[in-house]
C-alpha cells in the first residue's frame, strides 16, 4: 500500500496519468503527461483470457470512454505504431462520432513509410487517409514518389545482443537471423518503391501533422523526443517496429517503452540505462503467448534484462509493468526474479492496477 501510495504522489508531481492499461481488463498502454497523450488506443482481450467475451467487450467500452475524456484536454497526440491497442481508428464504433485526434494542434505518428511491416503499413495508411479527411483535406494531395531512401539493418547496430551466445539454442537463433535479415532485405526494398505520405502536414485552424521516428517537440512544458524505430520484441521480429518515446517534465525524465516485450533485446535495455529515467512505462514480456510464440531463451533474455535495468539504471524510481505481461494468471512466476530484484534494490514495480490502487484484474479471475 505504501509504494502504490508513493507511485501516486510520483506520478501526480509529475503530471503523469496512467490512462489504461492491461491489468485493468483491456488491452492497452495509453499515458498522459500532462497535455501529451501517448497511445490512445484499446483492443478486446484475447480469446485465453479468463472472463467471458461479454466482459471483454465491457471493459473495451470502458477503455475507449478513459481514452477519449484523456484526449479531450490534449494538446499533443503521439502514436508510436499502428496495433489496435496503441491507437483508435475513426469511426470505432465504441467511440461514437469522436476520435482522440480531434482536438490536438500536434499529432505525431511513427513513420509510415519505413521501418514498418504489412500489416501496420495498411493500418498506418487508413488512419492518415482518415485524419486527413476528417480535416476537410484530399489524402491524395499529399501522397509523394519515393526518393531512393537506403534503410540500414538495425540488426547491425545490436551490438551486445549479437555477442551473446545462446547454448543449444545458438544454432536455431543464427538460422532465424539470417532468415530475418532477408526478410528485411524484401520488406525494405517495398518501402523504396512505394508512395508514402508527406512528412509533414499543416491542417486547418494551426494544427500539424508529422509522420517520423525521430521528432522532438514541446507541449505543455514538457519535452518530448521520439527515439527511432525499435523492434517490438526480438531481433526481426514480424510484428514490427515501435518508437519509444522520452519525456522530460520537471526536470525528470519518464521513458515509455512502447512494445520492446521486456524489453527482449539487451541493447534495448542499455539504452534504457543510459537514458536514466526517474521513471520508466514498460510493456513486460507476453508471458501468455508462451511456450508457443514466447520461447524460453526470449522470456529468460526479458526477465534478465529487466533485473539489470533495476541494477544499473541510477535515478529510477519507478517501473511500470504492465501491458502484454498482464494477460495471463501466471505472470508473477514467469518474472519472479524481477519482482525479487525489485524488493533487493528499493525500486517498485507495479502494475498500473497495483499504482491506482486496486489489484491487477487478472490476479481476482
Amino acid at each position: 500500500m505504501a509504494e502504490a501510495a508513493g507511485c501516486r504522489e510520483l506520478l501526480g508531481r509529475l503530471g503523469v496519468r496512467l490512462v489504461w492499461y492491461d491489468s485493468l481488463g483491456a488491452k492497452s498502454a495509453c499515458v498522459a503527461v500532462r497535455g501529451v497523450l501517448i497511445d490512445p488506443g484499446a483492443a478486446a482481450m484475447q480469446p485465453s483470457y479468463p472472463l467471458p467475451e461479454a466482459e471483454k467487450r465491457r471493459l473495451r467500452r470502458e477503455a475507449v470512454r478513459r481514452v477519449l475524456e484523456a484526449s479531450s484536454a490534449a494538446e499533443a497526440v503521439v502514436v508510436t505504431h499502428y496495433h489496435y491497442d496503441h491507437h483508435l481508428r475513426p469511426g470505432d464504433p465504441d467511440a461514437g462520432p469522436a476520435t482522440p485526434y480531434d482536438r490536438a494542434r500536434l499529432l505525431v505518428l511513427k513513420s509510415p513509410a519505413a521501418y514498418i511491416n504489412e500489416s501496420q503499413w495498411g493500418r498506418a495508411r487508413e488512419l492518415v487517409e482518415a485524419l486527413l479527411r476528417r480535416r476537410g483535406l484530399d489524402p491524395r494531395d499529399y501522397l509523394e514518389e519515393p526518393g531512393g531512401e537506403e534503410y540500414p539493418d538495425p540488426v547491425d547496430g545490436l551490438r551486445t545482443a549479437l555477442s551473446r551466445s545462446f547454448g543449444d539454442y545458438e544454432p536455431r537463433r543464427r538460422e532465424l537471423l539470417r532468415r530475418g535479415r532477408e526478410w528485411f532485405r524484401r520488406l525494405s526494398s517495398e518501402w523504396a518503391r512505394r508512395p508514402r505520405f508527406r512528412e509533414r502536414v499543416d491542417l486547418p485552424g494551426g494544427a500539424r501533422l508529422v509522420l517520423s521516428d525521430t521528432y522532438a517537440f514541446e507541449a505543455s512544458g514538457v519535452r518530448v523526443r521520439l527515439l527511432g524505430p525499435h523492434f517490438h520484441g526480438v531481433e526481426y521480429d514480424r510484428t514490427g517496429w515501435v518508437v519509444p518515446v522520452l519525456i522530460e517534465v520537471g526536470g525528470s525524465r519518464v521513458l515509455y517503452t512502447s512494445d520492446l516485450m521486456g524489453p527482449i533485446i539487451e541493447d534495448y535495455a542499455e539504452e534504457v540505462v543510459r537514458l536514466r529515467p526517474r521513471i520508466l512505462l514498460a510493456d513486460g514480456p507476453p508471458t501468455y503467448l508462451y511456450p508457443y510464440m514466447l520461447n524460453r531463451v526470449n522470456l529468460m533474455r526479458a526477465v534478465e534484462n529487466m533485473v539489470y535495468i533495476l541494477e544499473s539504471c541510477r535515478g529510477l524510481e519507478l517501473v511500470i509493468y504492465d501491458h502484454h505481461l498482464l494477460r495471463e494468471r501466471r505472470w508473477r512466476e514467469r518474472v519472479a526474479p524481477v519482482l525479487e530484484a525489485s524488493r533487493r534494490t528499493g525500486v517498485p514495480v507495479l502494475t498500473a492496477a497495483e499504482c491506482l490502487g486496486s489489484r491487477p484484474l487478472v490476479d481476482q479471475l
